[in-house]
């Protein structure tokens, strides 16, 4: 039986276990239909439709939900549309803005809106540096084949180039740095390719690399360009290395021979100034010298023209004297027939030379030479006066 037919149910409950009151209230779940019913008169006053009255029929009530419904989705297609016409532009990024497919403005930071469908955005950023790496077997100037790696670096610098003028600017990027190494690469000698030429090879193609894409009109800028350490194919690998070797031991035995050159060079320098000037001085002393000589002589022309035998003898005796000083024995001769010979030793200044050899060598040697030069002025003297006797 049915929970609510007379006598069905006699504890006076409903299915969800609610049970009745004595006033007829029930409790238990809303109903449905009046929750529905109450949220479509709210929805018709909101959009002029208002209260209807209970004698109205059910094709009024039918074509008042209706114009609820249509004027729901209007709401949702509304907030819909501004979801999506207001957008933010990040401090770095841009927008351009296209009006029925032409070229409106370009949006910088901030909260922006546009006008969809006749409107079209595109947002980009256009600080963040991109990097695009490519790798490749390339030909040389004297035909041989390697591999030379690539990266470059760029970043967008007209949005509105970047959007409009190319279709696939970063597309074209690719071919024209294949285009600008190829070019570089197949002007340049095998050997500078693998060893120290990778910097102005950079240089080259940024350069033409840049050229390119400002002629297309990219609206990219180049910021760098590397190129990585180029390789020969693997099947002459060795024979390269070797070459590579081979001048860098050329290299350094170039550096050696140039620090040895930088040590030489200044030292053999200063020996050949130091004998200039060794040179420049005994010249100086050498005439100084001859010229001191030429006018003692001309002062002792002078004086032996004024008296010749004083001269003479004074001559004899300095000429003696400095012979003398160079021997350590004097031999004097008595006459002509070898007669009255006599060996003076100076025994006194030879034994003190002896005794103190280090210290008084060039005391004794003087004191003989006195000596000696002394006995043979005795000499001459006494052979004087035997001259006047006889």
């Amino acid at each position: 039986m049915a929970w609510n037919e007379p006598g069905g149910n006699s504890n006076n409950q409903d299915p969800w276990g609610g049970k009745r009151r004595n006033n007829g209230d029930r409790k238990g779940p809303p109903d449905l239909d009046e929750a529905f019913r109450k949220l479509q008169e709210s929805l018709n006053g909101l959009f002029g439709g208002g209260k209807k009255r209970s004698d109205e029929g059910g094709g009024s009530g039918k074509s008042g939900g209706f114009g609820g419904l249509l004027g729901i989705g209007l709401v949702v297609l509304a907030a819909v549309w501004l979801y999506s016409a207001v957008y933010v532009v990040d401090e770095q990024e841009q927008a351009v803005v296209l009006r029925f497919g032409k070229y409106y403005e370009t949006v910088g930071p901030g909260l922006n809106i546009y006008f969809p469908p006749i409107d079209r955005k595109y947002l980009e950023n256009v600080t963040r540096e991109r990097a695009y790496t490519k790798q490749g077997q390339m030909l040389t100037e004297d035909e041989n084949i390697v591999e030379v790696p690539l990266t470059v670096q760029y970043k967008i610098s007209n949005l509105q180039d970047f959007v409009l003028n190319v279709d696939q600017p970063e597309i074209s990027l690719q071919h024209a740095t294949d285009s600008a190494l190829r070019h570089v690469v197949g002007s340049t000698a095998m050997d500078q390719v693998l060893t120290e030429g990778r910097e102005l090879m950079a240089s080259e193609i940024k350069e033409r690399l840049q050229r390119f894409l400002d002629t297309y009109r990219t609206g990219i800028t180049v910021t760098q360009v590397n190129v990585q350490s180029a390789a020969a194919p693997r099947e002459v690998q060795e024979a390269f290395d070797d070459v590579i070797r081979a001048r860098e031991d050329e290299q350094r035995s170039r550096n050696q021979a140039e620090t040895y050159a930088n040590g030489v060079v200044p030292e053999a320098r200063g020996q050949a100034q130091r004998i200039l000037e060794d040179a420049n001085g005994y010249r100086d002393e050498t005439v100084s010298r001859a010229k001191g000589e030429a006018d003692r002589f001309t002062k002792l022309v002078a004086e032996y023209r004024k008296a010749p035998e004083v001269t003479r003898q004074r001559l004899y005796l300095d000429t003696m004297q400095e012979i003398f000083s160079n021997t350590s024995k004097v031999l004097v001769t008595g006459n002509k027939n070898g007669q009255n010979n006599l060996l003076y030793l100076p025994l006194d200044k030879m034994i003190d030379s002896g005794r103190s050899p280090g210290a008084s060598v060039t005391g004794a040697a003087a004191s003989s030479n006195e000596v000696n030069a002394r006995a043979a002025a005795d000499l001459q003297q006494q052979q004087a006066r035997t001259r006047e006797s006889r």
